[in-house]
């Protein structure tokens, strides 16, 4: 059976990278990633340049999200940083199949740029994010220089996040991340 076979089998991964300049392609694990996984037989791996990269704006990155990478229920959204906010405010109002939450956090952080990206302006509707995908899985670090612990906790403790913790990872920001591919494979395997 291939992956696309199953109603309730991924057939797609989207990753939504975090704010900032330059092709992702090139950026941390990112382009790393996408050749690992469009290496498995039936998957599609997308990443592309993120329209309004600096400050991201979710009304700018959610339908893009929708109208030109397609998220829908055969998606697992792969979110880093500023992607994993855009992931989860995306599921609160559309089905996928699975979101990875990479570097995750609820606040503006008291940041300008931050605020302006539209995330931190309302409440979390984490019930809503819960219904609408099958499988929550989270990265989150310690050392994070950017993200305070509490915020990260705070995301895997409201979703029911099946929690990856480290003490050594930072921001997530290597150029390879074995654990993630690790993560997706289980979910494949798990859904057909």
């Amino acid at each position: 059976m291939s992956l696309g076979d199953s109603v309730n089998t991924a057939n797609k991964v989207v990753i939504i990278p975090g704010n900032g300049a330059g092709n992702v392609e090139y950026c941390n694990w990112y382009g790393w990633t996408k050749k690992k996984l469009n290496k498995m037989k039936g998957l599609e791996c997308l990443l592309e340049n993120m329209p309004d990269p600096l400050t991201a704006r979710e009304n700018v990155w959610l339908p893009f999200m929708e109208n030109n990478l397609k998220c829908d229920e055969k998606t697992i959204i792969i979110g880093h940083s500023s992607g994993a906010a855009a992931a989860m405010r995306y599921v609160e109002s559309h089905k996928v199949h699975a979101i990875i939450l990479v570097s995750a956090y609820t606040s503006d952080l008291g940041d300008e740029n931050e605020r302006e990206s539209g995330y931190f302006n309302r409440p979390w509707q984490w019930e809503k994010m819960k219904e609408n995908c099958r499988h929550i899985v989270q990265f989150g670090s310690t050392d994070d220089p950017f993200l305070p612990w509490t915020e990260q906790q705070e995301v895997a403790d409201m979703l029911g996040a099946e929690l990856h913790k480290y003490t050594d990872k930072g921001h997530f920001q290597n150029t390879e991340f074995r654990e993630l591919i690790n993560v997706v494979c289980k979910i494949i395997n798990h859904s057909s």
